[in-house]
């Protein structure tokens, strides 16, 4: 059995093997391919690397990885996981099944768009959903948010001093997005087009991997994952980093590169306190 098995290759992920890797704990990640990100070029709002696309800093993120003995990334997607009889955790692959003192979850959420057509060809793209990361880039130009009520609200104002023009537009009119030369064009049930050069909508988001619920992982309303400060989840031993976790603080998660990278930081830091207080105990013959 290794010290910790972190599930996810994303910001949280990457950065929580980092941070084990360094502290030479045995840490194997294990990374599906899949990314929320996926569809978008450039990620911004990043200290020293605003503007990089999201596959060249995975790939900055692994090399920085490969260089410490204790770390490796698994490519593979985990099925299920379970807490083991004699204590630590179990994740099965369809290569086998890898066994760890601890858990770090960082698999993400997936997002649902309105059913609208032409909406998902544009998603990372043309459309987004956060202003703080994709806000600067349509600057003097006419943003449109896809939103209706107390959302729509927030955005506008947000997205006033950037834009040099915001138009709130009903999902419930919407019939169709195009995508066209310099932007979109919203088509609307009055015949109507409405032409934006970006746009903003407000997607469901759900938990991406089903194993909060198979460790009975305690939830949120938002639906994301309750943990501490430190990213400690309900079940000793299994933490929680990413947009999947935030604390009942927050109202939900922040997609954010930077908070992913703190919280698998922090998680990571938990988990090893954990792992040496069980060293500890083990040392003085009381382990629990």
């Amino acid at each position: 059995m290794i010290d910790a098995i972190v599930i996810g290759g994303g910001p949280a992920g990457l950065q929580a093997a980092l941070t084990l890797g360094r502290m030479h704990r045995e840490v194997v990640l294990l990374d599906s391919g899949e990314y929320r990100n996926a569809t978008v070029l450039h990620a911004q709002n990043l200290v020293t690397h605003d503007g990089r696309a999201p596959e060249e800093l995975r790939r900055l993120a692994r090399a920085d990885l490969a260089e410490y003995a204790t770390a490796r990334i698994v490519p593979a997607t985990v099925h299920a996981v379970e807490a083991r009889d004699g204590g630590g955790f179990a994740a099965m692959t369809e290569d086998g099944v890898f066994a760890a003192s601890v858990l770090i979850l960082a698999t993400g959420l997936r997002d649902a768009l309105p059913p609208i057509p032409g909406l998902a060809e544009a998603w990372g793209r043309e459309v987004a959903h956060c202003p703080f990361c994709h806000g600067h880039e349509l600057s003097g130009r006419r943003i449109g948010i896809l939103a209706t009520g107390a959302h729509a609200a927030m955005h506008r104002a947000m997205l006033a001093p950037i834009g040099s023009e915001v138009v709130v537009i009903d999902p419930a009119e919407a019939t169709g997005v195009e995508r066209v030369a310099g932007g979109l064009r919203v088509h609307q049930r009055d015949g109507r087009d409405v032409a934006v050069d970006g746009l903003f909508v407000q997607p469901a988001s759900t938990q991406r991997a089903p194993f909060a619920a198979q460790l009975g992982l305690s939830t949120l309303p938002s639906g994301g994952v309750e943990i501490d400060p430190m990213g400690r989840t309900s079940v000793p031993g299994v933490f929680a980093a990413g947009d999947m976790a935030h604390t009942a603080a927050m109202p939900g998660p922040m997609a954010s590169l930077a908070v992913a990278i703190a919280a698998g930081q922090l998680a990571a830091a938990a988990a090893v306190h954990q792992l040496v207080a069980r060293e500890l105990d083990a040392e003085r013959g009381t382990v629990s």
